[in-house]
């Protein structure tokens, strides 16, 4: 009887020997929570969301140094976006216009100037500085009458969980001949909304002042700006855009302009092709030219 008893003994597994010992039940650790989304924040070459989860500081959602996957630089083709800029930091901006018409003449016509590379160009220099949060200021000048286009802008309200839309607001004015003469002031409101991680809209009601002084008008101009950038592969995107007039001095079509870009890093390269060689706010106002077709680029560097 001894025998069996030692023998049950040893048998008895460690949880069996402590049966009528209340056990507590055993230690789980929640899962982390994911940090919350953005809309516009959600890079595809981002790390994943495990590899997120392991970094001990992992950067806010509302960060403006993030890459945005939906609107990876501050203009269309020529209309400003709702992309922030990161306080005290620089970002340069290049827009080139080939004059040539691709509307006149043959394929062959156009081939032999190299799609308008032999016929000149509209040129164009920006430089963007952020002087506080949200609050951009910048300096523009195109070959185009030796025009300067001085703007700040300010991003008010950014699309994230529980707000639908971007909202900036832009001031500006320029003047020709290196801002000496014909000074024209702009107002603009640009609002913009991220659909899916795949597609950016947007509409900018602007008013340029002062747009038929060059015709010796006292007229003004009021217009809609109409976009959108649709991401097609990786970094790759679509944009189109498109300016009607709604009052005031109109003298040619609404400019127009569509083009395929690449984000690389911090460049962003644009081919596009416009019914103007005009960029500044007050020359989109006044729109395009009938019967013309513009080859171009844009070409910016973000210096964060």
């Amino acid at each position: 009887m001894l025998g069996f008893l030692v023998v049950g003994l040893v048998g008895l597994r460690p949880s069996e020997a402590r049966a009528g010992v209340p056990q507590a039940p055993p230690t789980q650790t929640p899962p982390p929570t994911p940090p919350p989304t953005d809309p516009q924040n959600d890079d595809p070459a981002a790390p994943s969301v495990a590899a997120t989860l392991q970094t001990p500081a992992a950067p806010s959602p509302d960060d403006d140094r993030l890459a945005s996957v939906t609107e990876p630089d501050y203009r269309l083709v020529n209309l400003p976006t709702t992309l922030r800029l990161p306080r005290h930091k620089l970002s340069f901006d290049m827009t080139h216009r080939f004059t040539g018409n691709l509307m006149q003449g043959s394929f062959a016509d156009n081939a032999s100037s190299l799609f308008g590379l032999d016929d000149g160009a509209a040129v164009g220099l920006e430089l963007r500085y952020a002087i506080a949060r949200h609050v951009e200021a910048a300096i523009y000048r195109t070959n185009i009458d030796k025009t300067i286009q001085f703007y700040s802008k300010i991003d008010a309200i950014h699309q994230h969980a529980g707000m639908p839309f971007s909202l900036s607001a832009l001031v500006s004015v320029e003047g020709t001949s290196n801002f000496h003469t014909n000074y024209q002031p702009g107002v603009s409101i640009v609002l913009s909304r991220a659909i899916a991680n795949r597609l950016a809209v947007y509409a900018e009601p602007t008013w340029v002042g002062r747009t038929g002084i060059e015709a010796g008008l006292d007229e003004s101009t009021s217009f809609v700006g109409l976009g959108a950038r649709a991401r097609v592969h990786g970094r790759m995107y679509l944009v189109a855009e498109v300016s009607p007039r709604i009052s005031g001095y109109a003298p040619g079509p609404a400019e127009f302009g569509f083009g395929l870009e690449e984000r690389v890093g911090g460049h962003v390269f644009q081919l596009n092709f416009t019914n103007t060689t005009s960029t500044t706010l007050a020359q989109v106002a006044r729109g395009g030219f009938p019967n013309t077709l513009f080859l171009g680029f844009n070409l910016s560097r973000k210096f964060f």
